[in-house]
């Protein structure tokens, strides 16, 4: 597939797709904030660039992310491999919390450094809340 191919492929999934794609930079400003990004967490792009991600992040969870975060940008490494799925609340513009689904995607220059990192996120707070309910019930079925 050619370069110029690959490019307008790219464009057009990230420009279309339903999940958030989200690019911050080695110090966690937003540098890229897609359409489903804007769907998923109510911030338009023009109020998410330039932002930290605290901007998503539940206060109780910051210190934990930039943990994570900051070791990572400093080593290189991640302990989630290539794929894993992870699962966080996360906030959204009217300040309601919602349950995400990512997988993050390491972004780094010629020579191995760390630029940043991408994350592909979905909402699944549905999925959560009835997953919720199900416990709620099995439980509640197995003391009666």
């Amino acid at each position: 597939m050619d370069t110029d191919l690959k490019q307008r492929l790219a464009l057009a999934v990230l420009d279309s797709a339903a999940e958030a794609v989200i690019y911050s930079d080695r110090e966690g400003v937003i540098r890229l904030w897609n359409t489903g990004a804007e769907r998923v967490f109510g911030f338009t792009a023009a109020e998410a660039l330039g932002q930290s991600l605290d901007l998503i992040i539940p206060e109780r969870q910051r210190q934990v992310h930039w943990d994570g975060y900051d070791a990572v940008m400093a080593s290189g490494q991640s302990r989630y491999g290539s794929g894993d799925l992870l699962s966080v609340p996360a906030l959204t513009k009217g300040g309601g919390r919602i349950s995400v689904e990512f997988t993050i995607v390491p972004v780094t220059d010629e020579n191995g450094g760390m630029l940043g990192m991408a994350a592909i996120l979905r909402d699944v707070t549905k999925r959560f809340e009835e997953l919720k309910a199900l416990r709620r019930q099995a439980a509640q079925a197995a003391q009666g």
